[in-house]
């Protein structure tokens, strides 16, 4: 991604989900889609998101000045969290409107707003300088090794794959937990599942004024520590009244998880050299979202083996013994987190 400016990889990957969507209706007016195609839209379709959402961090500090880096991001944040709320209400309603194949017709146009969006900001972007000789893999290396070994930047990617493995188990037997174990009808499921976009919504308008009231690492902590305990209702939930567990936990929990990353986002996009911001965001990512399939298939088995409330139960409390990583860390010593990192040495060696 470092030969691109981000901001065309942004404009690529907005094209090349556009492109991949329409092939969906396209293919299925002329009668032959299939499910092969299905699986490899969908497969494509993850790869573009992964370059855009990491060109969208090395992106947005180009656009907004360091010191409004937390807002922009709290702005996203909330953005994204009402996108949640509203998508898949409107998504049904298209459908029930359109049929299943046409209301991908909707998602084909809001690609297409936002490549154009982008190439109207007039902000420069380029790509940073790089070196003649590029080697791919010793980039990756370096991008790994600047995690691994930087104190704030180890801790946070080790927390954020902890937690999204044990999070992705937790989704994986999620809807079998609400319709067979709890009895939610699906439309019930649906605004049960929204009850995290509100969380997040809130997280987005709280996280500024906790930072800046607190200092950046206390906030992550905070978030995190008052939080995460939430998720112990999520168990507990049961028809009826009882449903209230569940929005209660989840609300929560997004909200404070919106937090920090709010505030984790902005201090990565401003602690990190600009040469490096797109391959440190790119390991993060491959670590933090690597871990997601390994959680569902572990999800999968335990609710397999021991119950699926049982194992709502075991990852609750292991999410809650994830935040041990933060505080083992540097963020319990420090107020505030470093605004640029200092001490960065010659790691394309």
């Amino acid at each position: 991604m470092d030969r691109l400016p981000p901001r065309k990889v942004l404009v690529i990957g907005n094209l090349t989900a556009l492109a991949l969507l329409a092939s969906v209706p396209v293919a299925a007016w002329a009668g032959v889609l299939s499910l092969a195609q299905l699986l490899v839209v969908a497969l494509l379709l993850g790869v573009a998101s992964m370059f855009s959402q990491t060109a969208y961090q090395v992106f947005l500090p180009s656009v907004v000045p360091a010191e409004d880096l937390a807002r922009a991001n709290s702005r996203v944040q909330g953005s994204a969290s009402v996108a949640l709320i509203a998508g898949p209400g409107a998504g049904g309603l298209l459908v029930q409107l359109l049929g299943a194949v046409n209301a991908l017709i909707a998602d084909v146009a809001s690609f297409a707003a936002c490549a154009l969006c982008l190439l109207g900001v007039r902000t420069p972007d380029s790509a940073p300088a790089r070196p003649e000789n590029r080697n791919l893999s010793r980039e990756i290396r370096t991008g790994l090794r600047f995690v691994a070994r930087d104190p704030f930047l180890r801790g946070l990617t080790l927390y954020s794959a902890a937690g999204n493995m044990v999070d992705g188990a937790r989704e994986a037997i999620l809807i079998v937990f609400l319709v067979r174990t709890v009895g939610v009808d699906p439309a019930g499921v649906g605004v049960l599942i929204a009850s995290m976009g509100a969380g997040g919504v809130l997280g987005a308008f709280l996280s500024s004024r906790i930072a800046n009231r607190l200092g950046t690492a206390r906030a992550i902590l905070l978030a995190e520590l008052c939080a995460i305990p939430f998720v112990l209702l999520i168990p507990l939930t049961t028809a009826g009244a009882g449903l209230a567990y569940f929005v209660a936990g989840r609300l929560v929990v997004s909200a404070g998880v919106t937090v920090s990353n709010v505030v984790i986002g902005s201090f990565r996009q401003s602690y990190c050299p600009r040469e490096l911001l797109g391959r440190v965001v790119a390991a993060g990512r491959f670590l933090a979202f690597g871990a997601i399939p390994i959680g569902a298939v572990l999800g999968g088995a335990l609710g397999t083996g021991l119950g699926v409330r049982e194992t709502m139960w075991i990852l609750a409390c292991a999410q809650i013994l994830c935040v041990g990583i933060l505080l083992a860390g540097p963020l319990r010593k420090v107020r505030e987190l470093p605004v640029r990192c200092e001490t960065v040495t010659a790691l394309d060696g």
